[in-house]
């Protein structure tokens, strides 16, 4: 079981980057540690700072949940992708750690991904 990012292009064939819960809870600690801030601090991951304490472009992200809650619009995806392309090219200078190297390639999968929505003009799916 796990979750799936997609673009809401209605086309099967459009590509996806997909996580096991665990793992994008992993991915999103390592986004917010990136960030500045610890994601079990944050409201909803155990901890008691609001988001409106933290400045992030990629809150809606970070904060989304993994089932349920809204599609992330093309517009959020604009918002998200710079940053996201930024701590990507930061990560891969950063060093030669397993997990790491994964949480590039995932990240660059899905800047692709906010970039179709973008381009689309379509929401940013949940799964």
């Amino acid at each position: 079981m796990g979750l799936v990012l997609f673009p809401g292009d209605g086309d099967t064939s459009s590509p996806d980057v997909s996580w096991s819960y665990s793992g994008f809870a992993v991915f999103r600690r390592r986004l917010a540690q990136a960030e500045g801030f610890s994601l079990s601090e944050m409201w909803g991951f155990g901890g008691e700072r609001s988001w409106s304490e933290v400045s992030t472009t990629l809150e809606s992200l970070l904060d989304h949940p993994d089932v349920g809650g809204d599609d992330l619009s093309s517009a959020d995806c604009a918002v998200i992708l710079p940053r996201l392309e930024a701590i990507t090219d930061q990560w891969a200078q950063d060093g030669d750690d397993t997990l790491l190297h994964e949480h590039i390639e995932d990240a660059r999968q899905l800047a692709g991904i906010l970039r179709l929505c973008i381009e689309k003009n379509v929401p940013l799916l949940f799964l």
